[in-house]
């Protein structure tokens, strides 16, 4: 994934932005993996979350492999281009993020939980980066659906840093905001590791944990 960043480090302007286009992008039916619908409605008892770790291929295998995942899918979020491609999203001018969506079952697993995976499985210091991969579309982000998710993710975010702190890490630099518009992927991104097994994952942690019992206080 690396190979297609054109290492755009600063964020366009609604000016400079793309324009994007109308037309949404195709979406197979089903979850490659589990065969689930990939796009909703959803079932009414099921939750959304939404998160920015570095390359979707990885992270969405990530969060597919947790009991209590419904269905994930890679996307692009927190951008400016209406309906944008990856050719796009790479050139670092639609101010999108790659991100996966994941849709859950609250009553198997919690946000808290899906949280805890997020912080653990990247590395949320690094800015417009993440590892090897250089562009805004690499950025940590968490993108929240309700004020809880929201206060949620704060508070997580504050529990990490004093964690990463004693570590030796620097300052965290995701953003949390409100999810706003989420577009599919192209096809070919979807469960892209289940696809091409011994594909590119680029994700590395920091190897700290989250403390537990912090987020939900």
């Amino acid at each position: 994934m690396s190979l297609f960043s054109r290492r755009a480090i600063a964020m366009p302007t609604a000016e400079t932005a793309l324009p994007g286009r109308a037309q949404r992008m195709a979406v197979a039916s089903a979850h490659y993996v589990n065969g689930n619908p990939l796009e909703g409605p959803y079932p009414a008892h099921l939750q959304q979350a939404l998160f920015g770790m570095g390359c979707f291929w990885g992270v969405e295998r990530m969060f597919w492999q947790l009991p209590g995942v419904y269905t994930t899918a890679a996307g692009y979020a927190a951008g400016l281009t209406e309906n944008p491609t990856y050719q796009e999203v790479c050139s670092g001018m639609t101010g999108h993020n790659e991100v996966v969506l994941v849709v859950f079952d609250p009553q198997l697993i919690g946000y808290d939980e899906l949280l805890r995976v997020f912080w653990e499985g990247h590395n949320p210091t690094q800015g417009m980066r993440q590892g090897n991969d250089v562009g805004t579309q690499y950025r940590s982000g968490i993108y929240t659906f309700d004020d809880a998710q929201a206060q949620m993710a704060q508070r997580s975010r504050a529990a990490f840093q004093a964690s990463l702190q004693q570590a030796g890490y620097g300052a965290i630099t995701t953003e949390i905001l409100p999810a706003g518009e989420f577009y599919f992927a192209e096809d070919y991104h979807q469960q892209y590791l289940a696809k091409n097994p011994g594909g590119y994952c680029g994700l590395g942690g920091t190897g700290v944990s989250c403390p537990t019992g912090l987020v939900l206080d």
